[in-house]
């Protein structure tokens, strides 16, 4: 494309006409793609919005990341798909104004000691760019980036500044009951920044968003010293995103347990609550809250529960195959215990949940008993124990007993009376699900024997265990074949990690006649491992390793989390 005089913007005529030549669209779309246009939309943003095909990838369109990387070849700058994760927000956003970089349609990306790199959509537009850098006193460094993103992450950004902004009017960390150092400032009378200010509640609506967004699991409000710290857990990593004033943190924080429903002026002990809101998506979504006291105040932990995941299937958990077959034969069972292992965050709320969905017909009586109930659904009769009011586990199960239940739901199994009613409740003809927290699935029967269940309580009652684990799974965008199997290369796709999402490891132990048989008192664990292995249990290593056959992910991720 021959380059034009600086500032002059990129024309869609033009653009076409180069496309044209290097035969990207065929003449036909190049005849009909001169209709009137909108001169207030980018020229790449309207030729993305045809849905032309590409004639060099046979199938796919010119999409506005396509388009915007050939741009970027002509232009002979780099491109960038931005990723809001790598941005530090609170640094970039006080390098320009909100209305310089609007005009321009540009936004600072990276900075360091000697240069700022700016993203721009208009490469031949050059004006703003000395006048940047004689104020920054630093060398402009330009990228190409997509103009759809420029326009959102610039509003976003500036908008959050702006609200943090307004809502730091203390210097100081704010006088919380729960911060141990809490400085004596003399005759300053000023409070930390009230939860319900406008700038708060624009704080936390953006949080919210920019987590669903990053379709993060968690989010970690975690108050210091110095700065507040926001983290995001995304495929079971922690990002670190922000940091906000003291005094903004424990407003945050206030806001949300106002949400929450939670006691806001008690900050000495922790505490649980809940939030339901709608994602970009229109989806509804479950937030679980949890406070606990720290050094510098209240440390708040949401955890977002996706309402898809009621309504996946066994397969798009990662459960199939053999391992498939076999859960499906333990549900089959009109009566007895069975029990999801694993530790937090291992994914045995959605095995559970998902079980529960696909055993819940009109001819079913499903009961659960949790804490706290992780996600509502109304095919289910769902309890909260509360142990203020002396509904724990074992009481909340007795009452559930006179319900009439066909399958009862346990959230865990933590001592010797929940387990007790438990295999009471599958004595008397009923199917109950638990988890319990164990490395492997023979460990189960460990944890069982050592709460104080009578073994042979055990042997006429437990029906199967299943152990897992969640494992990221490849960026199928990226992945790149070897000898054996393929390893992980990270693209803007999967911001340079090489994994995108995660399946799940599991590993199934059926109480068959001859397991029974190994249940004693005194239960040799190696000896059931090595009798369930010659019946077919497959454990989480070797579950990981067809998944590892299957392309999904890497020996190396396997070894990270499967013992």
């Amino acid at each position: 494309m021959p380059s034009p005089s600086p500032d002059r913007p990129l024309a869609l005529s033009e653009l076409l006409h180069t496309l044209l030549e290097q035969q990207r669209i065929s003449p036909d779309d190049y005849r009909q793609c001169h209709a009137p246009t909108d001169d207030s939309v980018h020229p790449l943003e309207q030729i993305a919005a045809l849905g032309l095909n590409d004639r060099r990838r046979p199938g796919q369109s010119l999409d506005l990341d396509t388009l915007c990387e050939w741009l970027a070849e002509q232009a002979g700058l780099p491109y960038l798909r931005i990723d809001p994760l790598n941005l530090d927000l609170a640094g970039l956003t006080g390098l320009m104004s909100a209305a310089f970089a609007r005009r321009h349609g540009i936004l600072a990306v990276a900075q360091d000691a000697h240069s700022v790199t700016v993203a721009s959509a208009q490469p031949f537009v050059r004006a703003w760019e000395a006048d940047l850098g004689l104020v920054l006193k630093r060398r402009i460094q330009r990228v190409l980036a997509s103009p759809a993103q420029i326009r959102q992450l610039s509003q976003e950004c500036f908008h959050l500044a702006r609200s943090i902004s307004g809502a730091s009017h203390l210097d100081t960390p704010g006088e919380g009951v729960g911060n141990l150092e809490q400085l004596l400032d003399l005759g300053n009378n000023t409070h930390e920044a009230d939860a319900n200010d406008a700038h708060i509640v624009s704080i936390v609506d953006w949080l919210l968003q920019y987590a669903f967004d990053q379709q993060a699991s968690d989010i970690h409000i975690e108050p210091r010293r110095d700065q507040g710290r926001l983290r995001l857990r995304i495929d079971g990593v922690l990002h670190e995103v922000y940091q906000f004033p003291p005094p903004v943190t424990l407003a945050v924080v206030s806001r949300l347990k106002s949400l929450g429903r939670m006691n806001v002026a008690e900050k000495r002990r922790p505490q649980d609550g809940r939030i339901k809101t709608k994602a970009p998506s229109g989806d509804e979504v479950e937030l679980r809250l949890s406070t606990l006291p720290t050094t510098f105040g209240e440390k708040l932990v949401m955890r977002i529960f996706d309402p898809r995941l009621l309504h996946s299937d066994f397969r798009q958990l990662g459960l199939d195959g053999d391992e498939l077959e076999r859960w499906h034969a333990m549900l089959r069972q009109p009566h007895g215990i069975i029990l999801v292992t694993g530790p937090t965050g291992s994914g045995k709320t959605s095995t559970l949940y998902t079980t529960l969905k696909h055993l819940a017909t009109p001819q079913i009586n499903l009961c659960t008993l949790e804490d706290p109930i992780e996600m509502v659904e109304p095919a289910f009769n769902q309890t909260q124990v509360q142990p203020g009011i002396d509904l724990g586990f074992a009481n909340g199960v007795r009452a559930l007993l006179r319900q009439d239940p066909d399958v009862i739901m346990i959230g865990e199994i933590r001592d010797l009376e929940t387990a007790q009613v438990a295999i009471q409740a599958a004595l008397t003809g009923h199917l109950v699900l638990s988890t319990l927290h164990t490395n492997d699935a023979c460990g189960a029967i460990g944890r069982l024997l050592e709460l104080g269940v009578a073994h042979y309580l055990i042997r006429a009652t437990l029906v199967g265990v299943m152990a897992q684990r969640l494992v990221r799974t490849l960026c199928s965008a990226c992945k790149e074949a070897q000898m054996q199997g393929y390893r992980a290369v990270g693209c803007r796709v999967c911001r340079q990690t090489g994994y995108r999402g995660r399946t799940g490891l599991y590993e199934l132990l059926s109480m068959s006649p001859a397991l029974k048989t190994l249940l004693q008192a005194d239960t040799d664990q190696q000896a059931l491992r090595e009798q369930a292995a010659r019946e077919g249990m497959r454990s989480l290593r070797l579950s990981g390793a067809q998944k590892v056959a299957d392309g999904l992910t890497t020996v190396e991720e396997v070894l990270r989390v499967a013992p």
